[in-house]
């Protein structure tokens, strides 16, 4: 028998689904003390509860809960600022943040049915160091710009070299280096230099 190649599978989306003996009490659980938000649920009494983190969704389905040798992965913006909004509200830590050298920094948890969670961001300084020579440029930009860089540097915990070359870099390849929760944070610094220009801005600056 001839053997039939695999066809090009596009694929956006992928549900987790656990068992739980208590639905409503479980979506509580992940919405209330792991940082999710409720999708639906369906039944009465519940059957089945969907639980949003970001675009990820989860289902949470009315059965007898096995733990064993399962758990679920997801990959954040910002693990620490989720793992430091799960530690407040009691959650029972597995394994505390590290650097992986899988190339995430991530931790896991233990949700109130006994399954297993790990929660990770990418790291983008894994592998070999990349020696270079700095040389200065004379770089003149509008004010308040230049404030919100300096801000966003500190944010992220770069220096201001270090994040201007993250942006060329980025910017070089046609992609952004800003995580979701990153450009949240830029629009509030631009609210608060007072930035109301677009990013096609700079075509029109007059120097005064």
């Amino acid at each position: 028998m001839t053997e039939r190649a695999a066809p090009e599978v596009d694929c956006d989306q992928q549900h987790a689904a656990l068992h739980v003996s208590d639905v409503l009490a479980a979506a509580d659980f992940y919405t209330e003390k792991l940082g999710f938000t409720l999708s639906f649920t369906w039944g009465e009494p519940a059957t089945i509860a969907g639980v949003n983190l970001g675009n990820v969704q989860m289902f949470l389905e009315r059965g007898t809960p096995n733990p064993r040798g399962c758990s679920v992965y997801f990959v954040v913006g910002n693990a620490d600022e989720l793992y430091q909004f799960q530690r407040a509200n009691g959650v029972e830590i597995v394994e505390e943040p590290a650097d992986r050298m899988y190339g995430l920094r991530d931790y896991r948890i233990r949700d109130l049915h006994g399954y297993e969670l790990g929660f990770g961001h990418q790291l983008y300084n894994v592998g070999p160091a990349l020696p270079i020579e700095r040389v200065d440029v004379p770089v003149r930009l509008e004010k308040r710009l230049a404030a919100l860089l300096h801000d966003l540097a500190a944010h992220k915990r770069m220096s201001l070299s270090s994040c201007l070359e993250e942006t060329l870099l980025h910017t070089l390849d046609g992609v952004g280096p800003h995580t979701k929760g990153d450009l949240r944070h830029i629009q509030q610094l631009k609210q608060k230099h007072g930035i109301d220009y677009d990013s096609h801005g700079s075509y029109r600056f007059v120097e005064q």
